[in-house]
């Protein structure tokens, strides 16, 4: 196409020699071999910031909708704080202040402190949408638990929360997504992600339109990988007359 170059992926990134099956050996590494290993480290923020998001954030919601006033506010705190800080911001409160303010914190890579800020950021926006989700439930079905003799946590585990997550899987879904473009910030912090990636291989090669058009790509591909995961367990998920169900 034109003048594009797309040979560029072959290039060692010593000595800039394209090599002949785009990858290198030794210790070489082509353009190919660093966006791969930078794709993979995009996945792995993302992927592990997701499962802190989740699992914090259901937390969060969950106590939010609790009759206790204090664990209830303590909840609405946290969800305020990580989503009305942007999230460059907290990644950089959490590289460069947290640390210095919990000294063990310091012998934690780089890479963790960025998967606890994503993770944290992206929890606030999980815990509106469980305590909606909850808050959507007819108030009977936390009642008939009470009164079948269940704990309120049990009444949670067993009742409410099965019921819930079925109906925020779809905004999960988006979150999902958003978690993957948001990792970009990583490189802010200097973890070699595929926007940091991007931006130092363009310098160096001068092709930032073959450059940045494969970054997107796999940008595109991760976001619809997990979208279409995600499609499917909500469709196996679905219960009849209730909020997208089937009949």
């Amino acid at each position: 196409m034109g003048n594009w170059d797309w040979q560029v992926f072959c290039r060692d990134t010593i000595d800039q020699e394209v090599r002949p099956r785009c990858f290198g050996s030794g210790g070489d590494i082509t353009y190919l071999d660093w966006m791969l290993s930078a794709w993979g480290w995009t996945l792995s923020v993302a992927l592990l910031a997701l499962v802190v998001a989740l699992v914090v954030g259901s937390l969060m919601g969950i106590l939010r909708t609790t009759p206790n006033k204090w664990l209830s506010g303590l909840a609405t705190a946290w969800t305020e704080l990580f989503r009305n800080i942007p999230l460059l911001v907290q990644i950089f409160l959490w590289y460069h202040v947290v640390p210095s303010l919990v000294p063990p914190l310091k012998d934690l890579p780089s890479f963790v402190l960025v998967v606890l800020g994503l993770g944290f950021f992206t929890s606030a926006r999980i815990s509106e949408q469980v305590k909606a989700g909850i808050q959507s439930l007819p108030r009977g079905q936390r009642y008939a638990g009470l009164a079948m003799g269940l704990t309120l946590p049990q009444t949670y585990r067993y009742v409410l929360m099965p019921m819930a997550f079925r109906i925020v899987i779809p905004p999960l879904t988006s979150e999902s997504m958003n978690i993957v473009k948001n990792s970009a910030v990583a490189f802010a912090v200097s973890i070699a992600e595929l926007t940091q990636f991007a931006m130092q291989a363009q310098e160096e090669t001068s092709r930032g339109i073959e450059i940045y058009l494969a970054v997107t790509a796999l940008y595109f591909i991760s976001a619809l990988a997990i979208n279409r995961v995600a499609k499917f367990i909500e469709t196996r998920m679905q219960v009849p007359g209730l909020i997208g169900g089937g009949k």
